[in-house]
């Protein structure tokens, strides 16, 4: 049996996008099943970090509502300083239906076709190709299938994916006031939350603020409470409320498969995101690119194991270590909001959202490294 696709992608958000724009670019037939319609909202703070800048800017020009050079930092309300960087900003601030809908058009005119209100019932596959059965019974064949449809894939559950971390993010969009943009612009800010791990974040985008926090999931009604005492500190409880959401951001276990055959998972769908901060553009748009490059170029399935390597070398260990933080966060919150008022745990931070140091590297460096062993990290 002769493929319909060379390379078919389940889900149209960065991962899914960033791959099939790869696929397509090395000449690969590509389609891209999406189960809504672009452009689409997606709950998600949308902060680019220069690692994910550094990838996209490649390929499309960024939507950035805001671009951010100073982050305020606080310690369940209180205890309240800022910090800002050092010529080049710490961070932009995207809508994700702006951003996704740039990715859709980079993968259009890369060559990909994009299939949108196609929802995904079932993958299988044989020896000469896998076959993705969409909800009308209509079924397409690939050579090779890249699941990116999300926390909840069906490809993560094809592929066998285990996840070791869960976490319920909720997030509100608030209508700006004139007074709150001239407050926020350029500002973000930064709240580490009473619960172990948690933590709130305020993204300006312009004429909306996106508020947000996340914890460990099985906490509904204290995050819930989170977020509405962290409103109420920052007297935004009366702000007209745009859109609010909830999603589950889930942490791959340490060896857990990413791919079977030939489906590979990138993204959310294999549970690629860095464990303290919870920042997961950055590995979406790593993964898919790397899973789309792979895909396009290898005919046999053992060959996909490429895709394994890269995303053992690269991002492996930034999610080792930020499972290290995130374990020192939890039991060291005040010490930790201290260590960001010093100048070696500032300019790590800084370093690490322009995109200049990855975490790997952070915990590694001796003033760091030592400050974690004495705040009860692994020596």
């Amino acid at each position: 049996m002769v493929p319909e696709w060379d390379v078919a992608v389940i889900g149209g958000g960065p991962a899914g996008l960033a791959a099939a724009r790869a696929a397509a670019a090395a000449g690969a037939r590509t389609v891209v099943l999406e189960r809504a319609e672009h452009p689409r909202y997606k709950t998600c703070g949308g902060g680019l970090i220069g690692t994910s800048l550094s990838v996209a800017e490649q390929h499309i020009t960024v939507p950035a509502r805001d671009t951010i050079d100073a982050i305020t930092f606080t310690d369940r309300g209180r205890r309240s300083f800022t910090r800002r960087s050092r010529g080049r900003p710490v961070l932009k601030l995207v809508k994700r239906d702006d951003f996704d809908f740039a990715w859709y058009e980079a993968a259009v005119a890369a060559g990909a076709e994009v299939w949108q209100s196609t929802q995904v019932r079932a993958v299988d596959q044989d020896a000469d190709a896998a076959t993705v059965t969409l909800s009308d019974g209509r079924a397409l064949t690939a050579r090779t299938v890249i699941g990116a449809e999300g926390s909840a894939a069906i490809s993560s559950r094809h592929v066998g994916v285990t996840f070791e971390q869960q976490d319920l993010g909720l997030e509100v969009e608030l209508a700006a006031t004139p007074e709150d943009q001239a407050t926020w612009q350029g500002r973000v800010l930064l709240d580490w939350g009473a619960e172990p791990g948690s933590y709130g974040w305020v993204f300006p985008k312009g004429d909306q603020l996106t508020v947000g926090v996340i914890m460990a999931k099985g906490r509904g009604a204290q995050t819930k409470d989170y977020l509405a005492l962290f409103l109420a500190q920052l007297g935004l409880s009366g702000r007209r409320v745009l859109r609010d959401s909830g999603h589950l951001t889930r942490c791959r276990t340490p060896g857990a498969p990413l791919r079977k055959g030939r489906v590979l998972v990138a993204g959310d769908a294999a549970g690629l995101l860095e464990p303290w901060t919870r920042e997961g553009i950055s590995y979406a748009l790593r993964s898919g690119t790397w899973a789309g490059e792979v895909a396009a170029r290898v005919r046999d399935p053992a060959g996909l194991a490429e895709y394994d390597q890269l995303v053992d070398r690269h991002l492996v260990p930034e999610m080792i270590a930020g499972r290290e933080l995130l374990g020192v966060f939890a039991r060291r919150r005040a010490l930790v909001h201290a260590a960001m008022r010093t100048p070696l745990g500032w300019r790590a931070f800084e370093s690490f959202c322009q995109g200049d140091l990855t975490m790997a590297r952070a915990v590694r460096r001796r003033g760091i490294r030592t400050a974690i062993t004495l705040l009860g990290g692994k020596g």
